[in-house]
């Protein structure tokens, strides 16, 4: 019996349909939209000037406190203006824009960097290096790595999760890098490993790839530090807390973190990302992004540089087909729509879907039947159907009682609501005003 977690959970379509498509280069653009606040926390302030010539990996925007991240020029240009732009959250965001010099031989190399398994830092070297590199978490939350990785003396900490699960149907970026780059991830994962003092580290991979399980049981197979656990194909089971308990079968608190039961889950992308900096010096400026969607000619993954406009990933794998209602940012169970695709990809941007009329027509909203449906697939035993009539109500205080605020945002129970109820819309409009409620009140 394949591992998961208990509560709740989904399977929908997984419509993996790039799975088989190996990570191409994306073609550079001629000008890169970078936001200052690609990350979890403070924004990252601004060092260079309009007119400024800047190198790729250059620091353009200098973390602002310790949960921020650096920002580094993907292409070598010139600054053409700061201004406010709207990116993928629909807000406007300070950004820099710079025009890519077209005579730059350094935007056009492809480097085929060799594979370096020795790890000569030490761990608190480490650990600064992946902070100075503007290290995140790719997997959706973008917080900053070396935040993460800061562990308070005393902490027991025994197991380092890698979070290759990948289960939010469409996307494919983590699996296709787990193919080409394994043992790049092996390397990371031993990095980390180092700096945290760690001997134990779990690579949970779902069950609907079993490339990617054959290839790193292969690669670990003498290696009595790192395994690999299959795991059953289940939504939400990327979620940290689902992971931590489908592995090593620990509850993380309601409202609290996998550190709490001595654990740490990192994404795959960002240990890849990890291994890149500490090893090559490389710092992030680009990621893997899936392109899909049923109607599209040319579905497909592309290794991009961050502040590349979703235009030019559209346009590359042909165009919006006709009837295309929404372009979402993500996958269809937590993605979120974006008004045009004139917005950059930034450090969070895991895939960008195009949805036709069809899939994203919803149902017209009826009353609640009371079925428990929403309850019943809920991964973190919430009741979804009272926490949006608290939310519809302005009831907020009730809502957080009821624990609104340890909704992982999932989105399972807006899935099965046979009634068609924007159960997650409410919810997350709850989450931001008990937000907004409890800060004013700290």
């Amino acid at each position: 019996m394949l591992k998961t977690f208990p509560k709740g959970g989904v399977h929908p379509p997984e419509n993996k349909i790039t799975s088989s498509k190996s990570i191409k280069r994306m073609t550079v653009p001629k000008v890169v939209y970078v936001p200052i606040s690609q990350h979890i926390g403070i924004p990252a302030e601004i060092i260079v000037n309009v007119k400024d010539t800047v190198e790729i990996g250059q620091v353009i925007a200098k973390s602002g406190g310790f949960v921020s991240s650096n920002v580094h020029s993907p292409v070598a240009g010139t600054v053409t203006k700061l201004d406010l732009i709207i990116d993928t959250s629909g807000y406007k965001k300070q950004c820099i824009i710079i025009r890519t010099d077209p005579k730059n031989e350094a935007n056009f190399q492809e480097v085929d960097y060799p594979l370096i398994k020795d790890i000569t830092l030490e761990p608190k070297a480490i650990l600064q290096k992946i902070n100075d590199y503007g290290i995140v978490g790719l997997g959706g939350a973008t917080f900053p790595s070396h935040v993460k990785l800061s562990v308070k003396e005393g902490t027991v900490l025994d197991h380092l999760i890698i979070n290759g699960v990948e289960c939010e149907p469409y996307l494919t970026a983590d699996h296709r890098l787990m193919l080409e780059k394994a043992e790049e991830i092996i390397v990371g994962i031993e990095i980390l490993m180092h700096a945290l003092h760690i001997n134990k580290a779990v690579i949970g991979i779902e069950n609907n790839k079993k490339d990617a399980i054959d290839i790193f049981k292969k690669l670990t197979q003498n290696n009595e530090k790192i395994k690999v656990a299959a795991l059953q194909v289940k939504y939400p089971q990327g979620g940290e807390k689902q992971l931590v308990r489908a592995i090593l079968n620990r509850e993380v608190p309601k409202n609290g973190l996998p550190l709490d039961v001595g654990v740490i889950v990192h994404n795959v992308g960002t240990i890849f990302a990890i291994y890149q900096a500490i090893q090559h010096n490389i710092p992030l400026t680009e990621r893997v992004v899936t392109v899909t969607g049923k109607k599209l000619e040319n579905p497909a993954n592309y290794w991009v540089k961050i502040g590349t406009p979703i235009t030019d990933l559209v346009n590359e794998v042909g165009g919006l087909p006709e009837g295309t209602r929404k372009i979402v940012n993500g996958g269809p169970m937590m993605g979120k729509a974006i008004k045009n695709t004139d917005v950059p990809v930034t450090k969070g941007t895991s895939g960008i879907l195009v949805i036709n009329e069809d899939e994203a027509s919803r149902g017209e909203p009826k009353n609640c039947i009371r079925c428990g449906e929403c309850v019943f697939v809920c991964p973190m035993g919430l009741e979804p159907h009272l926490l949006m009539n608290l939310s519809e109500k302005g009831m907020y205080e009730k809502a957080s009682a009821e624990d609104i605020m340890t909704c992982i945002e999932c989105g399972s129970c807006s899935y099965v609501c046979p009634s068609h109820r924007p159960l997650l819309d409410y919810i997350r409009f709850g989450k931001q005003i008990v937000k907004k409620l409890n800060t004013a009140k700290n």
